[in-house]
């Protein structure tokens, strides 16, 4: 399958996961699991900066049209596209990584850098969208213990997508 249709495939079915399932999850009004910002975090190695620019942009829009957010998720997913290839090549080992599968995953980047991959950008999604939703930090307890509680549980899931459905070499 093309690289471009798995992408898009990945981007309905994240889509339609958020809003029709994991939205509907508040657990005591501090966790709101995100697993959509994995369509950002999966796109290729070699996609140019602006293209995933746009891909967060439509990946954010999309979810604020279906959530009635005034463009929280849309600037929260363009700031992981951003910061995305410097976090990349930060965690890169000297020689690259296995440019094969062309997609970040466990499998190109091995388990401890996803994991660190994954962390940072969904912290950094996390604190954004929370601080344009709480309008501030006015509450500071609250935005925190909403933030690290959502991130813990984003994190999570992103992790187990990992491990259900991340491709096995030889395979």
């Amino acid at each position: 399958m093309s690289s471009l249709m798995k992408n898009i495939i990945r981007f309905v079915l994240l889509l339609l996961l958020q809003v029709f399932v994991l939205n509907k999850v508040l657990i005591h009004e501090f966790v709101n699991p995100y697993l959509y910002l994995l369509f950002v975090l999966l796109l290729p190695f070699s996609m140019p900066r602006a293209a995933l620019l746009l891909c967060g942009l439509l990946m954010g829009l999309t979810l604020d049209m279906f959530m009635n957010t005034p463009g929280m998720h849309a600037a929260a997913c363009v700031l992981i596209a951003f910061l995305r290839p410097f976090i990349i090549n930060l965690l890169a080992p000297q020689g690259g990584f296995d440019l094969t599968q062309k997609d970040p995953s466990v499998t190109t980047m091995g388990w401890v850098p996803f994991t660190v991959y994954a962390t940072i950008l969904v912290l950094v999604h996390h604190i954004a969208y929370f601080a344009l939703e709480v309008y501030g930090f006015s509450n500071p307890l609250y935005f925190v213990l909403k933030t690290l509680l959502s991130a813990a549980v984003s994190l999570g899931l992103i992790l187990v997508f990992e491990m259900l459905f991340a491709v096995r070499p030889g395979k």
